[in-house]
């Protein structure tokens, strides 16, 4: 009886305490005697499987943990594989530009090294001129250091400026210009012809107060453009006579410096002429059509008088013009500047002086 008492009350406890603690959360529930133990095995039934999902729940929570933590690892270590691709990218273009690069710097060398290997070739042959060049220039330098060398050569133009010079003084002798003292005249034209193929010149009239004679003759000339067939008849022919006398000087003075002058003189006396190889003239249209180049192919070369011929003072004008241009070529030969177009016999004399001067032997 006891025992069932006891029996009886803890079934009593465990169910008062089974409807205290679900008082808490349902109603209570009552059960039979008879369907306690039942009731036990069931609620014990429930409580494992609630331990056994409560530790699946842990065991679940931990591995959700643990991909969460390898999720966010993934993550990170995505993002930082998004950086190195983004990285990998940039130094793969940086490459392919280093790449293009290096290919167009290999381009250039090569054609650089071609260029180079052009000009080391030139080179070679510049040096193997340079060589010969060399023993040709020893060879002279003995050549000339010989008795039939420089010096020989040296010795042979001076006699012959000393020769050039004695035959000069001979024509200085013969035609001497020479400065009279007196009030000075103008000797030479005020102006020339505008149809004159070298141009005008701006003339200076001589510093020195007396005039120059050839042979005692003045070239005390009025300007061609004024004078006419009425003017002083001995006047004209001293002219004329003293031009003759500068013709046949500059004649043979460039016969002995062996220099051919530009316009040749056809010596007459007081009736010299100067020639003009190539005239200007104005093309002649022709009516059967003869081009230009023909007609300049058969100019023949003009004369012009040193003289008044008749009333054609431009000829007379113009033929002194060429005279002093005879004179300008001569002087320029022995590096001397010509005075002006209007001093024909100060021209004339200074071309003689110079050719006697000390310098002349040393040109």
């Amino acid at each position: 009886m006891e025992r069932g008492h006891s029996l009886s009350s803890e079934p009593r406890t465990t169910a008062t305490k089974e409807k205290k603690s679900s008082s808490e959360l349902v109603s209570v529930k009552l059960i039979e005697w008879e369907d306690y133990e039942q009731e036990v095995a069931r609620l014990w039934s429930l409580s494992s499987a609630l331990k056994e999902a409560r530790e699946k729940k842990e065991g679940l929570e931990g591995k959700l943990h643990s991909l969460n933590q390898v999720e966010a690892e993934s993550l990170s270590r995505l993002n930082v594989l998004e950086e190195i691709r983004e990285r990998v990218g940039a130094r793969k273009k940086m490459m392919e530009s280093l790449s293009d690069r290096l290919q167009g710097a290999a381009e250039k060398a090569k054609k650089e090294e071609q260029r180079l290997g052009a000009e080391v070739r030139s080179l070679l042959v510049a040096g193997t001129a340079l060589s010969v060049a060399n023993k040709q220039l020893e060879e002279s330098n003995r050549l000339l250091a010989g008795e039939s060398g420089f010096l020989r050569h040296r010795n042979l133009q001076k006699m012959l400026r000393l020769r050039q010079q004695f035959m000069i003084s001979q024509v200085s002798l013969l035609y001497s210009v020479k400065m009279s003292p007196g009030r000075s005249q103008d000797q030479e034209l005020e102006s020339l012809p505008s149809t004159s193929k070298s141009g005008s010149y701006a003339g200076s009239k001589l510093v020195n107060p007396g005039s120059l004679t050839i042979l005692g003759l003045h070239l005390t000339m009025l300007p061609f453009t004024k004078m006419s067939f009425f003017s002083n008849k001995k006047e004209v022919q001293r002219s004329a006579t003293a031009l003759g006398y500068v013709a046949h000087a500059v004649s043979l003075i460039s016969s002995y410096l062996k220099v051919p002058i530009r316009y040749p003189v056809r010596l007459g006396g007081s009736h010299s002429y100067i020639i003009d190889p190539s005239p200007s003239i104005e093309p002649v249209s022709s009516s059967m059509g003869s081009s230009s180049t023909t007609s300049q192919s058969n100019v023949k070369p003009v004369e012009f008088p040193l003289f008044l011929d008749g009333q054609d003072t431009t000829r007379a004008a113009y033929a002194v013009f060429l005279l002093n241009k005879d004179l300008e070529q001569l002087l320029n030969y022995i590096g001397v500047k010509s005075l002006g177009p209007r001093h024909v016999l100060a021209n004339l004399k200074e071309l003689v002086r110079t050719v006697q001067s000390a310098e002349f032997l040393e040109s």
